[in-house]
């Protein structure tokens, strides 16, 4: 018999939540299977069985338990071909819920049909869920068959629910239809209990409101630049990376250049002192089922814009799988959030604690700019600078907020020209 203990989650931490248990108690699990999650006041961690056998339940979820703490035992004496009828019924039962076909799910089928989806080997008329997508249905408490069906029978992955919950939640599907109403004049209140981390994060967020001076300034930026030098090189970059290049490099690229000009927006404050880092360890503002996370990208300053991009798509990814550790979140400098992805114009970001500055990305709108005595079309991305008054004065803000505008403009000028600045800035 093997206990199953909490594992430590840091070294601030004394108390997490089981939140919840992957399987059923009196099942068997495979060696390093994922059996349990934890949250704690940083992020959702997962627990593995440490060897194959049968699965004792001792502590429920919801429970909060200190690391350390015995939750579950694992017999490792049966052997897999013991597992129980039962436990093979429960199986059996579950592929019709996944393969049933022939059922509409209205907008939701419409959302899904648009998405990126992973090709299956299964025949056209069988459709499946991947396993994340499935887990993510689970966590949500989301009935799999609103998913079953697309249009020409491709697996549905986690992407394509996510894609499907954004185009409900925005009240249309992809051509603009608006979707039916979720309800229907009934006085029912649904009771969600707090996770740990939704807990901590509203701590910190009316944490940061009552004890910085908190204050934005605005810019407006034209991505003509950008967005030529991403069409221009695009192919060439993912045949050599193996991924596109996207804006957020581009941006943290921009903070780490302007940054040595204006150090306080780096800082910190600290037991009366103010912190000023050599470096820039910049966290990316990710959305995840669980609530926000910011994972840090350590040295920033150093990376090539490839280098970048590559660990940006790779963190982000780890959030939203809920495999992010608590080192990757804690430790940043300055942080950068994107509220353009789900379609903001325009926004106040909170300062991530104990950081003094935030950048907010929006969306890129094409609208009428004066250039040179005329008027032309360019797109324009408006951008804010939340920043603490305390340490970090109008002009460093407004001064930095500008050199930012200046590099994100001209590209080229992140780099020293050298052969096509494009090439270079690129790593190509």
């Amino acid at each position: 018999m093997i206990d199953i203990r909490v594992p430590e989650a840091g070294e601030s931490i004394t108390q997490v939540e089981l939140a919840k248990w992957l399987v059923s108690d009196g099942e068997y699990v495979e060696k390093d299977q994922e059996i349990a999650e934890i949250d704690s006041d940083k992020a959702t961690l997962t627990i593995n069985a440490d060897d194959s056998g049968v699965l004792k339940i001792i502590i429920e979820e919801g429970t909060t338990i200190e690391p350390g703490k015995v939750i579950g035992q694992i017999d490792n004496s049966v052997k897999k071909e013991k597992k129980s009828v039962e436990d093979q019924g429960s199986q059996q039962a579950q592929q019709p819920e996944a393969s049933e076909a022939g059922k509409p799910a209205g907008e939701t089928r419409e959302a899904i049909a648009t998405a990126e989806t992973i090709h299956d080997t299964s025949p056209a008329d069988e459709v499946t869920l991947s396993p994340q997508a499935r887990k993510l249905l689970d966590e949500l408490q989301i009935d799999p068959a609103q998913f079953n069906e697309t249009r020409d029978g491709k697996r549905i992955t986690r992407k394509d629910i996510l894609l499907a919950i954004a185009s409900q939640a925005s009240g249309k599907t992809k051509a603009g239809i608006p979707a039916e109403a979720s309800w229907g004049g009934s006085r029912e209140v649904e009771k969600i209990k707090m996770t740990t981390l939704r807990k901590k994060i509203a701590e910190r967020l009316v944490a940061v409101k009552n004890e910085t001076a908190m204050l934005t300034t605005f810019n407006e930026v034209d991505m003509s630049g950008i967005i030529a030098m991403r069409d221009k090189y695009k192919a060439k970059f993912q045949e050599k990376y193996g991924i596109k290049p996207g804006f957020m490099s581009f941006f943290v690229k921009a903070v780490t250049s302007s940054l040595p000009q204006f150090p306080q927006i780096n800082g910190q404050i600290e037991d009366g002192h103010i912190l000023l880092p050599s470096y820039a360890d910049i966290g990316i503002a990710v959305s995840t089922p669980k609530g926000l996370m910011v994972p840090v990208i350590r040295n920033a300053e150093s990376k090539t814009l490839a280098e970048l991009e590559q660990e940006i798509a790779a963190l982000a990814r780890k959030a939203r799988d809920n495999k992010i550790t608590i080192e990757e979140l804690t430790g940043g400098t300055f942080s950068i959030t994107n509220g353009g992805v789900f379609g903001s114009m325009l926004s106040t970001p909170i300062i991530n604690p104990p950081q003094s500055a935030i950048l907010g990305m929006h969306n890129i709108v094409e609208r009428p700019v004066a250039i040179h005595g005329k008027v032309e079309i360019r797109p324009i991305m408006y951008i804010a600078l939340s920043y603490d008054h305390r340490i970090i004065d109008g002009r460093e803000s407004v001064g930095f907020l500008v050199k930012v505008k200046e590099f994100l403009e001209n590209p080229a000028w992140m780099i020293h020209p050298e052969k096509d600045p494009g090439e270079v800035l690129l790593g190509l």
